[in-house]
């Protein structure tokens, strides 16, 4: 693959998003938000979670959104437009959709600010990557790692949407009663949404074959795994009758 830009910036936000990653695994605790959320410490500044959840989301789709439109050439049909295409559909679900349908606990004031700064961050690479250095070949639609790339990020934003679907069933609309979830991938691993995310990005970054997409996946895998992680031991300690069988994060394995 050749590239027609500055390579700093590029490696740069990659290896920042890969020791973001090793730090997250070092330090081995989940964000305080959700189940791990600690809104009854004294002054802890909260927002309500759909509000939250759309600005922390908000830059990463409109950051690549706004760097796309800059330039007409790509609007229609290249690689690098439909690679950046994936991207944003994930994020205009997070934002437009998914936000306005979680029934979350308030989220924290400093991680929506440290989660907008990563979006606006993580956003900015993705696309002045795709945008200003990738050049793929005429070829690259029917090469194996976009291909397969492809398939395997549809599938996991297909498990990772049913899987919220899954978990926002288990509660009426402001209940905080927490429930042991069932089917789809739920029946094999307590973090089915999580599951569904990282192969949504494993097949990004495949699919865009860039150090970029395999640092967010990197990071991605650290983030989602420690939680899925954190998510399965808080399931075992609440309900005496959880599946025994039922893995954290990886069907059989782990």
């Amino acid at each position: 693959m050749l590239v027609r830009c500055q390579e700093s910036p590029v490696l740069a936000g990659s290896a920042t998003l890969a020791i973001l990653g090793l730090m997250i695994l070092y330090f081995a605790q989940p964000s305080s938000y959700g189940k791990f959320s600690q809104t009854g410490a004294p002054g802890a500044q909260c927002l309500p979670a759909r509000a939250a959840w759309f600005l922390q989301e908000l830059p990463s789709f409109a950051v690549p959104v706004g760097i796309l439109f800059q330039q007409p050439r790509f609007l229609v049909g290249p690689p690098e437009t439909v690679l950046l295409g994936l991207f944003c559909a994930h994020y205009f679900h997070r934002t437009f959709i998914y936000s306005f349908l979680t029934r979350g606990r308030p989220y924290p004031a400093v991680l929506l600010f440290q989660g907008i700064v990563f979006c606006i961050g993580n956003g900015f690479l993705q696309s002045y990557y795709l945008i200003y250095c990738a050049e793929y070949p005429e070829e690259w639609f029917t090469d194996i790692r976009f291909s397969l790339g492809v398939f395997l990020f549809i599938l996991g934003m297909g498990i990772n949407i049913h899987s919220d679907h899954t978990l926002r069933q288990l509660r009426k609309p402001g209940e905080v009663t927490y429930r042991i979830p069932q089917g789809g991938l739920f029946t094999y691993v307590s973090g089915a949404n999580f599951l569904g995310e990282i192969i949504e990005w494993v097949g990004y970054a495949l699919a865009t074959w860039s150090l970029p997409g395999l640092a967010f996946a990197f990071f991605s895998l650290c983030f989602l795994g420690l939680r899925a992680f954190y998510h399965h031991r808080f399931y075992l300690k609440m309900f005496e009758d959880y599946p025994k069988s039922r893995k954290a994060l990886i069907p059989f394995i782990f």
